[in-house]
């Protein structure tokens, strides 16, 4: 499936919210829209550059792709791209409105709107068939106050996005902690990181373990000085 097909048909990968499937294209197919490929790169990049911590490449590359879809006069995939920004916020422990989406939330199809009650934790008159299949398996454990099975979710951000609703819903347990930073760890993804550690550290220290607390600064410190020293 082209980038085309992907935006035109929705079949989007729902776990991250991916603009787009793949930018190869069969020989004898139509050429790929200008407008299709600039709004998937710049979303691409502006996702990383917010999960690396950049906050001036994140904010240039989410314009250049509100500015590439906007030549559309498509409101429902705006409120894609919005869903978008929102899930990596909310895989990095920001937890604010979306204010993006809800803007354009009337042109918004079910699965879009489920999806944003979804980041938001409104998990309790959640339809969770409207969900990708790694959301809908974390939003019906919540449900049936089943175990959350993060570690059967194979994509990175999808599994810290999950983790994020179980954190703002009270249900993050130590293992979904454990789980979420070396998530952030193994994808270099400094933002999510520091912000699980945080977590991570304020559990141990209303624990009084003394010995964590000491070994999470020190990670904590790694990553807030780029690996610069004192």
């Amino acid at each position: 499936m082209t980038i085309a097909a992907a935006w035109t048909k929705g079949a989007f990968r729902w776990g991250v919210l991916c603009l787009g499937l793949a930018l190869a294209a069969c020989a004898s197919g139509p050429p790929t829209p200008e407008w299709q490929m600039n709004a998937h790169g710049a979303a691409q990049k502006a996702q990383n550059a917010y999960l690396a911590g950049d906050n001036r490449v994140e904010q240039l590359e989410w314009n250049r792709a509100r500015e590439a879809l906007a030549r559309t006069g498509r409101l429902d995939l705006l409120a894609r791209l919005e869903l978008l920004r929102c899930a990596g916020r909310v895989a990095s422990l920001v937890f604010e409105p979306c204010a993006g989406f809800e803007a354009l939330r009337q042109d918004a199809a079910a699965p879009e709107k489920a999806y944003a009650d979804y980041l938001a934790g409104q998990l309790a008159a959640l339809d969770a068939a409207q969900l990708p299949a790694a959301q809908r398996s974390v939003a019906q454990a919540v449900q049936t106050d089943a175990g959350a099975p993060l570690s059967g979710i194979e994509d990175p951000l999808s599994r810290l996005v999950a983790a994020g609703v179980l954190l703002k819903t009270g249900r993050a347990t130590p293992a979904t902690l454990s789980i979420a930073v070396e998530t952030a760890s193994a994808q270099g993804w400094r933002r999510p990181l520091l912000a699980w550690l945080m977590v991570q550290a304020q559990r141990a220290q209303a624990a009084g373990d003394t010995e964590a607390v000491a070994r999470l600064q020190r990670r904590i410190a790694i990553v807030e000085r780029g690996g610069r020293p004192d």
